[in-house]
């Protein structure tokens, strides 16, 4: 699962915003913030985000055992 307020908090430590990390990525701002949402990324991503936002440990953000994601679960 994706730590999405922290992938967001570093994107803007770094000096970027949602928009222009989409544009490094080759994806439209409307698709990277569906993916946010939904803590789904391709490898091809993450790796883009890691070399672009200077992570080394792809675990503390893209592999960690809890998510921000929410969802919607009827019945929950």
């Amino acid at each position: 699962m994706i730590a999405v307020n922290k992938l967001k908090g570093r994107i803007v430590e770094c000096g970027y915003t949602q928009q222009e990390m989409a544009k490094l990525l080759n994806i439209s701002p409307n698709t990277f913030a569906r993916r946010l949402r939904k803590g789904v990324f391709g490898t091809d991503e993450m790796e883009k985000m890691m070399d672009i936002l200077g992570i080394s440990d792809a675990n503390e953000y893209f592999f960690c055992k809890e998510s921000n994601v929410i969802r919607n679960i009827e019945g929950v």
